[in-house]
């Protein structure tokens, strides 16, 4: 990975570009530290799959997911009956 300065980034960002294409990904430095990486759009892609976890992943997880959604028994807020 090649290491841009942000101003050689800014100045030269067709580049940058075509260095991430051909390389893959580009590190964007800010006053020596760096702070954003621009990678290829098949990789992206690939990563923003890769965090989701699939339906199927879910419905077979050992742990419930609905626990947080349905009170606890008994501690659900009654209605008061009124006499006709």
């Amino acid at each position: 990975m090649t290491i841009w300065p942000v101003q050689d980034a800014k100045a030269r960002f067709s580049e940058l570009l075509d260095a991430c294409q051909r390389e893959g990904p580009q590190v964007v430095s800010r006053r020596g530290t760096e702070t954003a990486v621009l990678v290829p759009i098949e990789q992206w892609r690939r990563l923003q799959e890769s965090a989701r976890p699939s339906l199927k992943a879910l419905l077979l997880a050992p742990d419930a997911r609905t626990d947080s959604l349905v009170p606890a028994r008994g501690q659900a807020r009654r209605r008061t009956v009124v006499a006709l």
